[in-house]
């Protein structure tokens, strides 16, 4: 016990005295490893950002984001947060007055009425309004499925019938439909030393829930991939890799199962950048059905996705640590598949994008 009671002493006082006294979330240490490094500013081919959010485009001045844009060579942006109505006209306006062709704006669907007479057609046809306004797709936040209730206060599954006539109509209209459902997994597995999700759970708590909150995790996604399934016509891009990124072998098996869908890499350059020669291979693979997007718009962030894609380079750093702990490693994409991952699918499946400012 004498001895139990000095070790003790010896390393409260001696290791706060050597700075040894700190918590993981401080712990960061610097890599001594030395290898080559070459950083990427400016991707190697134009792209087109298919995941962007800018909520104030009716009036926001589009010369920054066009120097900021130029700067990493994005070509396109696309602003999923578009609204409906009067608000999307207001946002298209901007565009069209100044920079028509570097900005593509996606409509917005409001699910709260879900259950009210004829809500499917109605809301389908204020769809088709927002795409003759100049919408080019849909995007579906995750809030269909976690949060969304019907007029009597039940939760509104993603395959729920009553939204049918929203995606048959995507599909009469040739526009994508870009969906983001649920969240990590680990954000519903138990909060304890194994979840790799911990750091980020501990410092941000609103994202944590219980395993049945609302439902579980799997039951949302299954609900998503029976609605794809259900709509073969209609073309969906799974935001963030359909948070399968960190299970490519079970991801490539849906996408065999289902070719109308495509992923989007935003905010998951992550798990990519973890297992470089299993990603590639992914990547090679489904070339086709790819496509960037970054999510958060932070242009000091966008040089981490330009690496891990373009370069072969060894154990660089992640920009978050709490989102990703580990060290980053480059996929040395070939120049084909990096264009058709930077912009050739997104030409491909989005409508009217200026197909002029990619060049082979």
């Amino acid at each position: 016990m004498k001895i139990y009671s000095f070790t003790l002493i010896f390393i409260i006082v001696f290791g706060t005295a050597f700075g040894q006294e700190m918590g993981f979330e401080e712990y960061n240490p610097k890599s001594t490893l030395v290898v080559p490094e070459n950083p990427v500013k400016r991707a190697k081919f134009t792209f087109i950002d298919v995941h962007s959010h800018q909520f104030n485009m009716e009036s926001q001045d589009l010369s920054e984001l066009i120097r900021n844009m130029d700067q990493m060579n994005m070509g396109v942006m696309v602003n999923l947060s578009g609204g409906s109505g009067a608000g999307l006209r207001a946002k298209l306006k901007n565009v069209n007055e100044n920079y028509p062709n570097r900005f593509v704006v996606f409509a917005n669907v409001d699910f709260s009425g879900v259950g009210t007479a004829n809500w499917g057609e109605l809301a389908a046809a204020q769809l088709e309004l927002d795409v003759k306004s100049g919408a080019k797709g849909l995007k579906i936040y995750k809030s269909l499925g976690l949060r969304y209730k019907d007029n009597e206060g039940n939760r509104v599954a993603i395959d729920d019938p009553r939204l049918d006539p929203i995606w048959e109509k995507c599909a009469e209209l040739a526009i994508p439909v870009l969906i983001h459902a649920a969240d990590p997994k680990s954000f519903w597995d138990p909060m304890d030393s194994s979840n790799e999700r911990w750091l980020e759970l501990k410092t941000r708590p609103r994202r944590k829930r219980s395993a049945t909150n609302p439902v579980p995790w799997q039951q949302i996604i299954d609900e998503q991939h029976r609605m794809f399934k259900n709509h073969p016509k209609t073309k969906f891009i799974n935001a963030h890799m359909g948070w399968y990124a960190n299970n490519l072998g079970r991801l490539g098996e849906l996408m065999d199962e289902m070719p109308n869908m495509y992923v989007g890499i935003g905010a998951i350059i992550a798990e990519l950048g973890r297992q470089p020669r299993q990603a590639k291979q992914f990547f090679i693979t489904y070339q086709d059905r790819i496509l960037f997007g970054k999510d958060s718009w932070k242009p000091d962030e966008f040089p981490t996705y330009f690496r891990v894609l373009e370069t072969a380079d060894e154990y660089f750093p992640y920009y978050k640590k709490y989102h990703a702990f580990w060290a980053m490693y480059g996929l040395d994409l070939p120049n084909e598949v990096l264009k058709k991952v930077y912009y050739k699918n997104a030409v491909k499946l989005i409508p009217g994008v200026d197909s002029s400012l990619f060049k082979d």
